[in-house]
Parts: structure tokens; sequence; C-alpha cells
């Protein structure tokens, strides 16, 4: 089944974060899709048994800080 996790990240600001933070996600295990709100500084991440650590692990590891929303 399915699942969806929205993360915040507060400190995108231009199609570089947006491309960076979609890429580091889209490495994650189980996620089949990334969407990226930049206005809004929301993700949306779907995919099969997702969890939330790996998932900021990797934003953080791109170089941004998530907040779980």
């Amino acid at each position: 089944m399915s699942s969806r996790l929205t993360l915040r990240v507060p400190d995108m600001s231009c199609g570089h974060c947006v491309t960076a933070v979609s890429d580091a996600l889209g490495e994650v295990t189980g996620v089949d899709e990334v969407r990226v709100d930049l206005e809004g500084k929301e993700v949306v991440v779907e995919g099969e048994g997702l969890d939330p650590a790996p998932l900021a692990r990797a934003i953080r590891d791109a170089g941004y800080e998530p907040e779980e929303s």
C-alpha cells in the first residue's frame, strides 16, 4: 500500500534547491514520487513503506534541514 509523507524544507529558495532535494529523496528506498512546492516550502513524498527518518537524512545530506508537517 502506498503512503504519503509531507515534509517542510524552509530553506529551499530556488530551482537548484528543488533539484537537490528531489534527487536526494529519489534515491531513498521505497520512494516512488517526489513533488516539491517551492513557494510553500513543502515536499510530498509517495511510496511504499516510507519512514520519515531516512527521508529527513537524505534531505540533510543534500544540505537542507527538514521539518515533518
